[in-house]
């Protein structure tokens, strides 16, 4: 791990072993799929999490910098999916990442990815990095508690203010709150930028100094949805960075999430070229 120069792209939370209905365990997580999306997307890719010694992450993740807290285990969910529904069980977990587990140089990086899965990155974390440092969020984690069997469930999260105005970006799948439109209403007046992702339907954007706007999404050939809206949250920062600008960022992740899906798990994530390729021929299109 280079502790002197920041990664451009810094994602912390637990990359997870996922429980299969044969029994085995896969990668997953919003770590693996928003590391590989920024890596192909042309990126330096830090990685903070926490793990047991069954996982060696940088096996797994052999492109990124890791900085891997040890704990006694690592997060394991398993998903059942009954009448296109999904009951979510939490079987293990890692320990939780603080300020601490931040390398010091990393607080510098360019583009920082909050993706927490299980109430697992302290509030500290948000008042970590630099000033200048575009941090996004998929807040799945901070939505959900857990039983003493590990049922998962929905729990509201209710951050102070100083949290919610350090946020720049945050992304969320219009399946992950009962009452999406009500959560914008109160929370777009501390953070930036706001997206609702609605799967084929494409993303809304909300920001308070604007109207809404849509962007639809790219006609795919569904495989394996699994971390469409963590690929569509770190293109889309690393897009907002790039240009500052919100239109462009949507489509661009729009496009990403869209080829992410068309084959299994992170194979699908594409590389740069390839989203440039289609934006370019939708612009010409257009003109023509």
């Amino acid at each position: 791990m280079n502790v002197s120069t920041p990664p451009d792209f810094v994602i912390v939370g637990h990359i997870t072993q996922d429980l299969q209905p044969d029994g085995r365990l896969g990668l997953g997580g919003t770590v693996s799929y928003a590391a590989t999306t920024a890596h192909r997307l042309g990126y330096r890719v830090g990685v903070v999490t926490s793990t047991g010694p069954e996982l060696d992450v940088a096996q797994v993740l052999p492109f990124a910098e890791i900085a891997c807290h040890p704990s006694s285990a690592t997060t394991v969910f398993e998903n059942i999916y009954l009448d296109g529904k999904r009951k979510q069980i939490l079987h293990q977990r890692a320990g939780d990442l603080t300020c601490e587990s931040i390398p010091h140089a990393w607080r510098r990086a360019s583009i920082v990815h909050l993706g927490p899965l299980d109430q697992e990155i302290d509030e500290g974390i948000f008042h970590c990095f630099d000033d200048q440092v575009l941090i996004g969020v998929t807040p799945q984690g901070f939505l959900r508690c857990w039983d003493e069997r590990g049922r998962v469930s929905f729990t509201e999260w209710n951050p102070p203010r100083a949290v919610l105005e350090r946020i720049n970006v945050l992304v969320l799948s219009e399946l992950d709150v009962p009452d999406p439109d009500g959560l914008i209403r109160e929370w777009k007046r501390q953070i930036d930028t706001i997206v609702v992702t609605r799967a084929d339907r494409g993303a809304t954007i909300y920001q308070a100094s604007s109207e809404p706007c849509d962007y639809r999404a790219r006609p795919a050939q569904q495989v394996d949805p699994t971390g469409a809206g963590d690929v569509f949250c770190a293109a889309f920062l690393i897009r907002l960075f790039e240009t500052g600008d919100p239109c462009q960022a949507a489509q661009f992740a729009n496009a990403t999430a869209s080829f992410s899906i068309e084959r299994p798990g992170v194979t699908g994530i594409p590389q740069r070229k390839q989203v440039d390729r289609y934006l370019d021929n939708l612009v010409e299109r257009t003109i023509s």
